[in-house]
């Protein structure tokens, strides 16, 4: 028996394929990727999910016309695909309380900098690496944290640093950070919470 994972995207989806990856590899075996929900049409996210026989659904919070109406459809889909955990990679929408509150210690999130650092609202993409270099800080990193109604706020899982050096610009060091860091941690992480779903389960 595995967990069942869905992966909420919003762009191209490198988060995914290093969470696909994993899976191959044997990193992630308590868990299975089910289902990659995008709240955007166009996103390459949902072309890497095809090419992986992966089930998709989009979701348009524009077209539900409200926060609640999204978020509504979001649990459906959940709830029809038996979902026991939430992998958010590269999702840009803020969740609610309510929806957080529903999978409390069930969505995990990755962030490229060490909470507390470069985080909370607004701190996404790469602002954040213009901020660590604008800072001047030697070492950043990634986080992967749970999930609640404050951005960036939830429990820290795993953290893993990466030097800054000298001539980094933004792009380079998002490259590095996503390579060294969100790669590696945010599949470890997705494992260990399958793993204690499971064993919450037997």
């Amino acid at each position: 028996m595995k967990a069942k994972i869905a992966v909420f995207v919003s762009g191209g989806g490198t988060n995914l394929q290093a969470l696909i990856d994993a899976q191959k590899s044997g990193v992630i075996e308590s868990g299975e990727i089910v289902l990659v929900v995008s709240n955007s049409a166009s996103a390459y996210a949902l072309e890497r999910a095809a090419n992986h026989g992966i089930k998709s659904e989009v979701v348009l919070k524009k077209e539900l016309g409200s926060q609640e109406a999204f978020e509504a459809r979001l649990v459906e889909v959940l709830e029809e695909n038996q979902i026991d955990m939430i992998v958010l990679a590269g999702f840009m929408s803020i969740l609610s309380g309510d929806f957080t509150g529903r999978y409390d210690g069930r969505i995990i999130n990755v962030h490229p900098s060490l909470i507390p650092s470069f985080c909370g609202k607004g701190f996404y993409g790469l602002k954040v690496h213009e901020e660590a270099l604008k800072y001047g800080v030697k070492v950043t990193g990634a986080t992967v944290h749970f999930v609640n109604e404050i951005p960036d706020g939830g429990q820290i899982i795993m953290q893993k640093a990466v030097e800054i050096q000298d001539g980094d610009t933004p792009e380079v060091l998002q490259k590095r950070v996503m390579e060294q860091a969100e790669w590696i941690i945010l599949p470890q992480s997705a494992e260990k919470i399958c793993r204690e779903i499971l064993r919450e389960k037997n």
